[in-house]
């Protein structure tokens, strides 16, 4: 599966792209408020790598994990992920994470922008979720360019490098969606 945005491709991960993916789990500003942590091993990547790839054959179909490459020069910034909740109130959520050096670059609105749209569209989901940490601002920003919503606040409830840190909950409907 392969979406377009103006300047990115998404396309369903491969194996192929374990390295790259190793690589931007363990860079430590990717992981500041990410709750998977640096992986203790390439091993541990690979066993992720492989759950991903799997979730891709099963029937229906509930999670997307979508590699993130740069058109113009053909080169890996990150991942983005759509995950399908329960088929009766078509709701998803969503995550992403991009490389540092290609951050404040609008890569990321436009990837959630073309994952949103996807969702919508091909989907016919009714809502999506997103969520981060509160301290997180860069993530904030992004979800509300794309028209997200900021719903509420959780407390405690992400564990981040050893304590427990709040969140924020964001969320976008179809209706919002068609109305911009």
């Amino acid at each position: 599966m392969l979406l377009q945005t103006d300047r990115l491709y998404l396309r369903e991960i491969s194996i192929k792209e374990t390295g790259l993916i190793h690589e931007l789990h363990s860079l430590p500003e990717t992981d500041e408020f990410n709750t998977l942590g640096i992986p203790d091993s390439f091993q541990t990547t690979e066993t992720i790598v492989n759950e991903w790839l799997a979730s891709q054959a099963e029937t229906p179909r509930t999670s997307y994990v979508f590699y993130i490459e740069l058109i113009e020069k053909q080169q890996f910034i990150g991942l983005i992920a759509l995950n399908v909740g329960k088929s009766k109130f078509k709701t998803a959520e969503v995550w992403y994470k991009i490389h540092v050096n290609h951050w404040r670059k609008g890569y990321t609105t436009e990837a959630l922008q073309g994952l949103i749209s996807w969702g919508f569209n091909e989907l016919n989901l009714h809502r999506i979720e997103a969520g981060c940490a509160v301290d997180n601002i860069a993530s904030s920003r992004v979800m509300e360019k794309v028209g997200m919503t900021q719903e509420g606040r959780k407390r405690k409830n992400l564990p981040l490098k050893g304590t427990w840190s709040d969140s924020f909950l964001y969320a976008i409907l179809d209706e919002d969606f068609y109305r911009s």
